[in-house]
């Protein structure tokens, strides 16, 4: 069974950086749109960012565009999120993901995805 693991959250002031992990063991990623959600509480789960199996597409929400970046490195079977200038609003369990099937775009939906991590914590202090 595939397993995902995210990395990297932790605590940041407003106006930081975080980078965000997500390697998988079992079966190679790189064939797999990957995606990365966040829940805060209270809240429904968020598409956030994604990335098609070769890197070739990307899918921002429009609360992150522009701040956040999406890429991965296939030879280590990793997808990383790049968050820079996080606001308190960027709070959040974030999850990443993998498609349950193969495509060349990234989808956006949370039923798309079949392989889940358990998630890393963002907290960002105002």
């Amino acid at each position: 069974q595939e397993q995902l693991v995210e990395s990297g959250g932790g605590l940041v002031q407003a106006g930081g950086s975080l980078r965000l992990s997500c390697s998988a063991s079992g079966r190679t990623l790189s064939i797999y749109s990957m995606g990365w959600f966040r829940q805060a509480p209270g809240k429904e789960r968020e598409f956030v960012a994604g990335i098609s199996g070769n890197g070739g597409a990307t899918a921002y929400a429009d609360s992150v565009k522009g701040r956040f970046t999406v890429s991965r490195d296939n030879a280590k079977n990793t997808v990383y999120l790049q968050m820079n200038s996080l606001t308190p609003e960027d709070t959040a369990l974030y999850y990443c993901a993998a498609d349950r099937s193969i495509r060349t775009y990234v989808r956006t939906g949370s039923a798309a995805f079949g392989s889940w991590g358990q998630g890393t914590q963002v907290t960002v202090s105002s």
